[in-house]
């Protein structure tokens, strides 16, 4: 599951409290959660700046930002598991794997698109992020703390999913079960999903 040993809930009351409330949450224990459980406050402190991020957008607009970031990361666990919002948010499984696929075709509006390409380009080198990037997107009528949200969604996302794959915390077999299996191949792009192999079969 991980390249280092988790501990389960006793390792102490933190742990057993984020372990229960993800295990109420999800139906089972997530292994994201796992990866967390030596240090259950970063998850909680995670949890906390999600939100205040998140507090400022629409879901639809933090999920395509999220998805663009987490697809320039190579992220599978934050493809399928943001993916997985979109698909209950409305999406059908071809017009999300054509979001996932960044396809011309993709059912998503022009400012979409912007901030998808924006999100992509922080995640991928935010060094190359200029002004006239920043202005594309005043174009398009983001306020300047609308910017600002798009950057931290995108930002934010670096850090949760490269310490995820750093750790070897393979995306939930659940996904494999709920997700129609082209979907879930065009979502997992990294690390396959717990108990498949590399091909995603």
């Amino acid at each position: 599951m991980a390249f280092i040993r988790t501990p389960d809930a006793s390792a102490s009351e933190k742990t057993a409290s984020m372990y229960a409330s993800a295990e109420a949450s999800y139906g089972y224990l997530p292994n994201m959660y796992r990866a967390f459980g030596y240090r259950p406050e970063v998850m909680e402190h995670w949890g906390t700046l999600l939100a205040s991020i998140r507090g400022h957008m629409s879901q639809r607009r933090y999920e395509l930002v999220t998805l663009a970031a987490a697809r320039e990361l190579k992220s599978s666990y934050c493809m399928l598991a943001h993916g997985s919002v979109l698909l209950r948010d409305g999406f059908t499984n071809d017009s999300l794997s054509a979001v996932a696929g960044g396809s011309e075709k993709a059912p998503i509006d022009a400012i979409e698109r912007a901030i998808m390409n924006f999100a992509t380009k922080v995640a991928r080198d935010a060094t190359s992020v200029t002004q006239q990037d920043i202005d594309g997107l005043k174009r398009h009528g983001l306020s300047d703390a609308e910017v600002f949200d798009v950057t931290a969604a995108a930002a934010a996302r670096c850090f949760f999913s490269k310490m995820l794959d750093a750790l070897g915390a393979a995306p939930d077999h659940a996904y494999a079960e709920r997700l129609d299996p082209k979907l879930r191949q065009n979502l997992a792009i990294g690390r396959p999903i717990e108990g498949l192999n590399s091909n995603h079969s």
